[in-house]
């Protein structure tokens, strides 16, 4: 998958624009607004995972390997 953040950034923005549109009837900004807070829950999940994925880092960068015992999931499989 080629999409980054600012890719996010990008969507989040589109659907702003979308909402403020004042040429939208009372249906298509209902409809909208639905599609928004689609759009909104996913960034929210993937907001998330890159704040793991960061914490994670943060954790190897001051620990190194001697994090790997505690957090076997982010590394190598155990065997």
């Amino acid at each position: 998958m080629k999409n980054k953040l600012g890719d996010l950034n990008n969507h989040l923005f589109a659907a702003l624009e979308r909402l403020s549109d004042e040429d939208m009837t009372a249906e298509q900004i209902e409809q909208e607004a639905k599609r928004a807070s689609a759009i909104v829950a996913v960034a929210d999940t993937i907001i998330s995972n890159a704040d793991t994925q960061l914490k994670a880092a943060k954790l190897w960068a001051e620990h190194g390997q001697q994090i790997m015992p505690m957090l076997p999931q982010i590394g190598r499989a155990e065997t």
